[in-house]
């Protein structure tokens, strides 16, 4: 079986590829396609589209739509990171250790930028040809919850009503199951999706994604708190500093690991009700729980 490391090595520059290609290929004004490869090219760990190549891995689904699923994944996260930028969201000057979008290309196309790519995900799982119809269909309804009102932009919209107030620890669960966790399911599920999987493994799935996706954002404000800006790419310290709810606010950082200890058995525990070689989905979460940034 393949190891993390190995397979980061071998299957992040194909996803780049298939991103930078599918971009390249529409026609459309070039400072547009500037403004959206800019993001696209400004780095990340492309946890997502390699969620999706890890369990098609899991099924032997060598299919190269996978490729696909997984650069649609990655345009609406690059899309979400861009909006959430922009002065009349989080006002972030830097993002992956680089100036962000709107500080190079202005707000409006950084704006149309981020339109573009979330529009653009779904013409590549409509125009799958080897993949069946009734397959693309289900794909994309599983983004359109993802990534809309029932998913990342509702849950942005909670964590911006949130920080008027203090939520309490369901409150907050509420934000980033939807935030941050519904694109991870969305990763997760797509490749069991592609994969055909019985029922009661991608039951399974979607149970290890929930609490995958629990676990990444408590690190990631475990991280805020104890990252450099370096480091993270990004501004250090935001969260304290606009007073925002987050695990370490509401459990102190010690009950934040605590928690992020927990939901990383749980999702472990979902694993291992699959009856084939979970290897790779273990060595990325254990990535998740442990980084750095």
């Amino acid at each position: 079986m393949t190891n993390f490391k190995q397979f980061i090595d071998a299957q992040v520059p194909k996803i780049e590829n298939e991103l930078y290609h599918q971009v390249g290929k529409i026609e459309a004004p070039e400072q547009l396609k500037d403004s959206m490869l800019y993001s696209l090219k400004a780095g990340g760990k492309r946890i997502r589209p390699l969620f999706v190549l890890a369990v098609c891995e899991m099924f032997n689904n060598k299919q190269q739509e996978a490729y696909t699923i997984g650069a649609a994944v990655e345009m609406i996260h690059t899309y979400s990171l861009i909006h959430d930028d922009l002065p009349s969201m989080d006002n972030d000057d830097l993002r992956r250790g680089k100036p962000t979008n709107h500080k190079v290309y202005g707000e409006a196309l950084a704006t149309l930028a981020g339109d573009a790519l979330n529009t653009l995900c779904f013409g590549l799982l409509a125009r799958m040809e080897n993949v069946p119809a009734e397959i693309r269909l289900e794909l994309i309804n599983l983004m359109s919850i993802a990534a809309g009102a029932e998913g990342m932009v509702g849950g942005q919209v909670l964590d911006m009503d949130g920080e008027s107030r203090q939520l309490n620890l369901a409150e907050l669960e509420n934000v980033h199951v939807n935030k941050t966790g519904a694109l991870l399911r969305f990763s997760i599920e797509s490749g069991a999706v592609l994969s055909n999987a019985e029922k009661d493994q991608r039951d399974a799935l979607v149970e290890y994604a929930h609490h995958v996706g629990l676990a990444f954002q408590i690190q990631d404000d475990i991280l805020d708190i104890l990252g450099t800006s370096e480091q993270l790419g990004k501004t250090a310290g935001k969260d304290i500093e606009s007073n925002k709810s987050t695990y370490p606010a509401l459990l102190t950082l010690e009950g934040a690991g605590q928690k992020l200890s927990e939901h990383y058995e749980l999702a472990l525990a979902a694993l291992s009700k699959i009856q084939l070689d979970t290897t790779l989905l273990r060595e990325i979460t254990e990535y998740i729980v442990h980084r750095n940034h």
